[in-house]
């Protein structure tokens, strides 16, 4: 699937600065991590971006070995309209973890994963290689797309939305790919973060 060279640009510039955020906070974060509980900073998650299963960064928000603890928690799942998994009280999230989460500090060592060109600023919601297996067949092409850290289903209710609704923003994003657009999400991502961080 080609790749518009603003988005690139865009990307670039976007992840240049952020990265000096994280450089900044890392210390304070990886700090906190590691009193609440033993384990990584920062983990490597399979998730699906250009067709591939890529190496995702971001802080640890979970109990060390968290992955391996999904199979038994998935008869809890709170969603059953689709492939994906939540759950409200997750006990595998940490109390830094849910700080990290809710203002989604979690995610900023993706900024890596845009500088590597892995993911985009803004983009379909990255998902596990065993859901987008489940996609429906007119939104196979998703998985092709370059995700993003942000995108038009994560601000307009993120894993609030049923299944269908949010593969049918993600399409509608590819299917109007602007910078105009793209500068919308990112604001309306902002907006979210600082003012209604609970809406992610």
């Amino acid at each position: 699937m080609s790749y518009p060279v603003w988005k690139r640009i865009t990307d670039i510039s976007g992840g240049l600065i952020g990265l000096l955020i994280l450089i900044i906070l890392t210390p304070f974060i990886g700090l906190a991590i590691k009193l609440d509980t033993p384990g990584e900073i920062i983990v490597k998650l399979d998730r699906v971006s250009r067709g591939r299963t890529v190496r995702v960064y971001k802080f640890r928000s979970m109990v060390k070995g968290a992955d391996k603890m999904k199979n038994n928690l998935l008869a809890l799942n709170e969603r059953n309209d689709g492939p994906f998994f939540k759950m409200k009280n997750d006990p595998r999230v940490t109390r830094v973890g849910r700080v990290l989460r809710r203002f989604r500090i979690d995610e900023l060592p993706q900024l890596i994963n845009v500088l590597k060109g892995d993911l985009a600023l803004v983009g379909p919601r990255p998902h596990e290689p065993g859901e987008v297996i489940y996609y429906p067949g007119e939104y196979k092409n998703l998985i092709m797309a370059r995700a993003g850290v942000t995108g038009l289903s994560q601000v307009s209710g993120a894993s609030g939305l049923p299944a269908a609704r949010e593969l049918e923003l993600d399409q509608f994003y590819l299917d109007n790919i602007s910078l105009g657009l793209d500068f919308k999400i990112i604001l309306r991502t902002f907006a979210i973060l600082f003012f209604d961080p609970t809406a992610v």
